[in-house]
């Protein structure tokens, strides 16, 4: 976007450009994990887990076998993570 529009537009909603960056970025990160959520939620469904703590000692106990288990736990902890889509880029 060009510096001259970021100003317009930061200045037709009476923020700072620094303010409209900061929100902009923050609506960012929100979407993109709201977009994860039903992964998430289809990972932990799949080994009948409530939590990703659940599906780590479901996989320890071997109640769940450990491979692709794992690898769908590791999945799931980095669509947690702040910002995190759980897709490698």
């Amino acid at each position: 976007m060009a510096v001259a529009a970021m100003t317009e537009i930061a200045a037709s909603l009476g923020l700072t450009e620094n303010e409209l960056f900061h929100q902009a970025l923050l609506s960012f990160l929100r979407e993109k994990k709201r977009q994860g959520l039903p992964l998430k939620l289809e990972i932990l469904a799949r080994y009948g887990a409530d939590s990703i703590t659940d599906l780590e000692s479901k996989i320890a106990q071997g109640v769940v076998v450990e491979h692709p288990a794992w690898e769908d736990l590791i999945v799931a902890e980095n669509l947690t993570a702040p910002g995190g889509t759980g897709c490698p880029s």
